[in-house]
């Protein structure tokens, strides 16, 4: 299966014809190890989430309440990443590896600089946040604990992020999805150790003492980040020594910026962040909207998220692969090929999306009962679900039509798309909505925008604009 997806990488490369066939072909090898990484990534959040909830609502709120703000860190420390691995996808498309590496190193430096600015002024920003964001006096030492143990691990998070997207750019899916999905092991080992105290255990018919830290909330945060720093210096590994494209151990090259290479990345970046603020600040406004609710409300929401996220897998491993295949298209010079493929991973992840739906909107229960022991909790979100099982067709085609943007370097008009639609309709209809019907009311508000955000980027990527930008218009 490598080779057949080398094979088919290099016809790209090297201006041969693909038959439609193989196109879908090269977009399902690529995107299943994207999908398999996205899932990894889902039960990362799943793991912590169940552990957590086992202890109740008020710390399954804890985390629930600041989640948002760790959503926002994150993306900032993705699309800093993105700015880099677009430009080395364009690269390797051309065949100018030499270059790619260039981009590389200097990207290696600017997004280790930046996580540790970021950790740093989130750490000082962890204790008056859950206050900021209203939450009730009973959740925020918990709130606060897990958001400055977060905030500790950003820069190992970032090099994750970092090396798993540079990977992916070139090609190499199988290896980061390999290394996250080691992640979710590590981190399920790591929290059973930290979360839990010391207690007696029947195991095949032994009884056993297992030791454990009984931090709570804490432990959940420092399990994964232990997960996320080890997992982070194999990707390291990986990427600098063993990949056959992009390794520079042994290569004598500088790490310093160039304005050539920063400033292209700051091009495809600002308007990244730009989103960012909009998606996350969103949804800290959200939070805001969500926290008069109670507690059970809270933690229905936050648990309904990351179940509905079981869904999201397809749309982002597919838009992962849009991104390296429009990128290594247009790299190649040939646009009518990146438009295929952006067709091609649209129609694949919506009905990849679609279908996980239909099981979500069948089992809402028994997967909210997999997060919670509340009863309330899991009612509540098991109603949020069935109702968001019919907006996965336009999020999906949302998702995959951005990869693909982000693989042209289109980052401007999707911003404002995105602007548009979630602070338009889904933040101005939560408002109105969620002081009548409670949190029904706000999952019905992002019913309608996620609709509203597919059919804008479907309008986007059916014509040519997206295609004629700073990078495909010039030598990069």
């Amino acid at each position: 299966m490598s080779q057949s997806k080398d094979i088919l990488l290099g016809y790209i490369r090297e201006g041969k014809h693909l038959s439609d066939r193989q196109r879908v072909s090269l977009t399902l090898l690529l995107c299943g190890p994207a999908i398999l990484a996205q899932l990894a990534s889902v039960l990362l959040q799943f793991i912590d989430a169940s552990m957590v909830g086992s202890l109740g609502a008020g710390p399954s709120a804890s985390i629930g309440l600041v989640s948002t703000s760790t959503w926002l860190c994150g993306g900032f420390c993705m699309a800093i990443g993105q700015g880099f691995s677009v430009q080395v996808a364009h690269r390797i498309g051309s065949g100018d590896f030499a270059r790619a590496r260039r981009v590389l190193r200097q990207g290696l430096l600017v997004v280790t600089l930046f996580a540790l600015l970021l950790s740093v002024a989130a750490s000082f920003l962890a204790g008056p946040l859950p206050r900021w964001l209203g939450g009730e006096s009973g959740i925020r030492a918990d709130a606060s604990a897990y958001f400055r143990i977060y905030a500790a691990f950003l820069p190992m998070m970032q090099l994750g992020y970092f090396c798993s997207t540079m990977l992916m750019c070139s090609g190499e899916m199988k290896l980061p999805s390999i290394l996250n999905i080691l992640m979710c092991v590590l981190d399920i080992i790591f929290n059973f150790l930290l979360i839990f105290p010391t207690r007696p255990m029947h195991l095949l018919g032994m009884d056993l003492t297992v030791p454990g830290a009984g931090m709570g909330v804490r432990g959940a945060a420092l399990g994964t980040g232990i997960a996320e720093t080890i997992t982070a210096c194999l990707m390291l590994y990986f990427l600098l020594v063993r990949n056959k494209d992009l390794a520079i151990v042994g290569e004598r090259g500088s790490f310093l910026p160039t304005r050539e290479v920063v400033g292209k990345a700051a091009d495809i970046t600002w308007p990244m962040w730009i989103r960012n603020l909009v998606m996350q600040g969103a949804q800290v406004m959200s939070t805001l909207i969500v926290a008069p609710l109670g507690a059970v409300a809270i933690a229905a929401n936050s648990f309904a998220i990351i179940a509905e996220s079981f869904c999201y897998m397809p749309g982002y491993g597919m838009g992962d692969a849009a991104t390296t295949l429009v990128g290594q298209s247009l790299g190649a010079g040939r646009k009518d090929l990146a438009k295929s493929f952006s067709r091609i991973t649209l129609y694949l992840g919506v009905g990849m999306m679609v279908s996980l739906a239909v099981v979500m909107f069948i089992l809402a229960e028994k997967i909210m009962g997999l997060l919670s022991v509340d009863p309330e909790v899991v009612a509540l979100g098991a109603r949020c679900l069935r109702l968001e099982a019919f907006a996965e067709a336009g999020y999906a085609a949302s998702i995959v039509a951005h990869g693909a943007c982000v693989g042209a370097g289109d980052t401007k008009v999707p911003t404002a798309l995105n602007l548009i639609s979630v602070w338009a309709v889904w933040i101005a209809l939560a408002l109105v909505l969620t002081p009548h019907y409670g949190l029904m009311g706000y999952w019905i508000a992002m019913f309608v925008e996620l609709n509203v955000r597919g059919a804008l980027f479907v309008c986007r990527i059916r014509g040519d604009k997206w295609l004629k930008t700073k990078l495909t218009t010039q030598e990069i």
